[in-house]
């Protein structure tokens, strides 16, 4: 692996506003950038005044995902494309460390290091937690990646360093290659109240129906959304109306044996990974109508989508919620 080097950069002789300011990263422009670590502990990496910020020179991973791609033989030559597989992002992050004195920068240098490895520790349920790199636009945009430590938060073995600063190139590796838009998207449809046909005419809008709709999702890939059920409901199923993909939810089930949904009770249900819990924690996974159930995704571009809820009435709602997922930083 070549080995990448920077040059040492000297703060500014002023500070800057807490969250630092703008600096070119390569691929995406200027920016701003911060490492939330697995404790929730936030990390500066571009405030001169933390005591360590990035260096421009050597930034890289951060544009369009890398893909596998999987080809047929054609029989008039060349071949078909059959499959383009997204692999996991690789993101190299130099970092300058600075201290007043040595024990001030050890300290600075220890932490940090410890705020990336952290993300290699088993919980006790033998998984781990991965940190968090956003990138931030001046016009108050931002996109996030998780990443893992790979390799890097090393000095860089030059005469003079590691008495009060050196640099560290680390390397983060990401499970998920796409970016994602840290703003929720949401899509809400309740049930209105319930009355005769005949007396009054009734009078409903798209915020109270559900059935049909149809969901603009923006960003680059498949975004993977969560479900929010509010009862009352006896059975409840989701359709992606243009590709025939479904699932249902049946509190009654044998897996369950709930029964029906009361007013108010809630289920969620994450499409990625897949997971279904009441709202006390209880694993409901058993209540899908697997094998023929898929709990599919939302492309990119319109989506005609259906919720059926069976035994709805007053208060019964569908909660969708989802982030863009993107290509770029």
């Amino acid at each position: 692996m070549p080995l990448i080097t920077a040059p040492y950069v000297a703060p500014p002789s002023t500070g800057e506003p807490p969250g630092g300011t703008p600096i070119p990263l390569p691929e995406i422009g200027y920016a701003t950038a911060r490492y939330t670590d697995p404790t929730g502990t936030v990390w500066p990496l571009t405030d001169w005044d933390a005591g360590w910020w990035t260096l421009a020179e050597g930034v890289s991973g951060l544009g369009a995902v890398s893909y596998d791609l999987t080809s047929d033989p054609h029989p008039r030559g060349g071949a078909r494309l059959r499959h383009a597989q997204p692999q996991p992002r690789t993101i190299v992050w130099p970092l300058f460390v600075q201290g007043a004195t040595h024990v001030e920068f050890l300290e600075r240098w220890r932490a940090l290091a410890t705020a990336f490895t952290r993300t290699l520790r088993e919980n006790p349920d033998g998984s781990r937690t991965p940190g968090v790199l956003e990138i931030a636009r001046p016009d108050g945009t931002r996109r996030q990646i998780e990443v893992y430590y790979l390799d890097g938060f090393e000095g860089q073995a030059k005469q003079g360093y590691y008495r009060d600063s050196d640099s560290a190139i680390i390397q983060l590796w990401c499970e998920d290659p796409y970016w994602t838009d840290p703003t929720p998207q949401q899509l809400h449809r309740e049930t209105g109240a319930l009355s005769s046909f005949f007396i009054p005419y009734p009078s409903v809008s798209s915020s109270q129906v559900l059935g049909a709709t149809t969901v603009d999702i923006g960003g680059d890939t498949t975004v993977w959304p969560t479900w929010v059920i509010t009862g009352p409901a006896s059975s409840i199923t989701f359709t992606q109306t243009d590709t025939g993909e479904a699932f249902t939810l049946n509190p009654s089930a044998p897996a369950v044996g709930h029964g029906n949904l009361l007013a108010g009770e809630q289920v969620i249900i994450s499409t990625d990974p897949p997971s279904v819990r009441f709202q006390n924690g209880d694993n409901w996974i058993g209540g899908i109508n697997w094998p023929a159930a898929s709990l599919w995704g939302l492309r990119p571009g319109p989506n005609d989508v259906t919720f059926a809820l069976s035994g709805s009435g007053p208060g019964s709602a569908v909660d969708l919620v989802y982030y863009l997922r993107h290509e770029t930083a």
